[in-house]
């Protein structure tokens, strides 16, 4: 499958997580194992500061995280993520575009690491998550939704 034939399957078959978040998929490169998407700061994810909850923040990170292992790895798999850190720089506004790029550093036979950032519009680093995880052959169609045109 070629790189544009996996990014308008990954935009059309998505996980409810995707949905929930507002994820579009930009961009993936499946040989550097990269990927770059896109999410809003909806009203719902506002903590009592006016910023995006934080909690809401690390699971944009470790979904970005996650699609660059899956696009790395050229087989449909799940990733279990078994550990993560993340680091808050800067708050995440709501109401505006949050831009993630996630890139898989090394993909083994039981266990993958990766990273990923969020930017704002301006490209300003809002926090930064290194994660673990674990490659596991998806069995069935999985949990997908089917996204609208």
């Amino acid at each position: 499958m070629t790189d544009a034939e996996l990014l308008a399957r990954m935009r059309t078959r998505i996980p409810p997580t995707a949905q929930l978040l507002g994820q579009e998929l930009l961009t993936l490169d499946s040989a550097a194992g990269t990927v770059r998407m896109k999410f809003v700061g909806k009203p719902e994810f506002c903590n009592p500061m006016g910023n995006v909850q934080g909690g809401i923040l690390a699971a944009m990170l470790d979904d970005c995280a996650a699609f660059a292992v899956i696009v790395k790895s050229k087989r449909r798999i799940v990733v279990p993520t078994i550990e993560f850190k993340v680091s808050f720089l800067a708050p995440a506004r709501v109401g505006r575009d949050i831009i993630a790029e996630g890139r898989c550093l090394k993909i083994g036979r039981t266990i993958a690491f990766a990273e990923s950032d969020l930017f704002d519009p301006e490209g300003r680093l809002l926090a930064r998550l290194s994660t673990s995880c674990i490659p596991t052959p998806l069995e069935g169609e999985g949990l997908m939704l089917e996204k609208a045109p």
